[in-house]
């Protein structure tokens, strides 16, 4: 009887062919998943920038800017187990060890204010970035979760919230960051192309250019210098104006190259890294003096004693995404 089998070298050529597809395929999978986790990263998007929104329906058109203390109330419920009747204060001034902001509920936990309309923490971690470039505002803690807080992933755009920092009772500096369009959608001149939230993968608020920096009550412009957002987009160690390398997006920090927003009227939608920095004004442009270098890296606000008023105002419509 006649046998039928492969030889030595069929059976390699077969294996050399399955390598082969693999090698072709697995690339192909890996940019499939990622691209449906930035498909249900921008589900949460639109669930986050609606919830706002009815937040604002509620209050008469305000959007939320609170400053409090609540006993467990953090966003991370593992922090969420002391006894009733405990005092939250260490939770709030940054004196517990771990958890040192859990309880407190300012605008670096956002997303206690409208949690009552979205009703899912789980809407508030980033699928993918997270996972890519995890960041803390103490040394190697990913996501800001050593202080209580969800950070990294969806940012707020505080100029147009305004935020306050009156608890335990107001304080000489910044107790009112009142925004620059009276913290209202109707203030915005276009809220389809203002930007209410963004994707971001360093902190939770894009922050904001404070033009009282040491007064209780300051007026809170957004973060439109187009030299920052280069420092937060391209690649390190160039020679630009904030020592990147000019037009090298790095992949962790905008994947497929874009940047999706939630814009004020509820809808969401992605633009090129490009297009947002063509929609942001040069420090020059928008404070009418000589780059700061200060703005390169991130902090949550940066002030200055000398400017009153940025050179471009609320609705010119110069440039629209930051409400200018």
């Amino acid at each position: 009887m006649k046998r039928s089998a492969f030889t030595l070298i069929e059976l390699l050529v077969v294996i050399a062919i399955i390598a082969i597809l693999a090698a072709i395929l697995f690339p192909v999978f890996a940019q499939a998943k990622l691209a449906a986790k930035k498909t249900t990263s921008l589900s949460n998007q639109k669930q986050i920038s609606l919830g706002i929104i009815m937040y604002a329906a509620d209050a008469d058109d305000h959007y939320p800017r609170n400053d409090g203390c609540t006993l467990n109330d953090s966003m991370l419920p593992s922090y969420n187990n002391q006894p009733a009747g405990t005092n939250p204060t260490p939770w709030c001034n940054g004196s517990a060890n771990p958890g040192a902001f859990a309880f407190r509920d300012n605008h670096y936990a956002w997303q206690k204010w409208i949690m009552p309309y979205v009703k899912s923490i789980s809407l508030f971690t980033h699928p993918t970035i997270a996972l890519i470039k995890g960041t803390s505002l103490t040394s190697g803690v990913p996501n800001n979760t050593d202080q209580g807080e969800i950070a990294s992933g969806y940012a707020l755009n505080i100029a147009i919230t305004g935020a306050l920092n009156t608890w335990p009772s107001p304080a000489a500096f910044g107790a009112y960051r009142e925004s620059f369009v009276g913290g209202t959608q109707t203030g915005l001149a276009s809220p389809a192309e203002a930007m209410l939230t963004t994707e971001q993968w360093f902190e939770v608020v894009t922050g904001a250019w404070e033009t009282n920096y040491s007064g209780q009550s300051t007026p809170y412009w957004p973060a439109a210098f187009k030299e920052h957002w280069e420092a937060m987009y391209y690649k390190s160690g160039g020679t630009g104006d904030c020592g990147v390398q000019t037009g090298q997006v790095d992949p962790t920090k905008a994947p497929f190259n874009v940047v999706p927003l939630g814009y004020a009227d509820g809808h969401v939608k992605t633009i090129p890294v490009g297009q947002f920095l063509a929609n942001t004004p040069t420090f020059a442009e928008y404070t009418g003096a000589s780059l700061n270098t200060a703005v390169c890296s991130y902090f949550a606000a940066f002030g200055s004693n000398s400017l009153t008023t940025p050179m471009i105002s609320a609705g010119q419509g110069k440039y629209p995404m930051w409400g200018l």
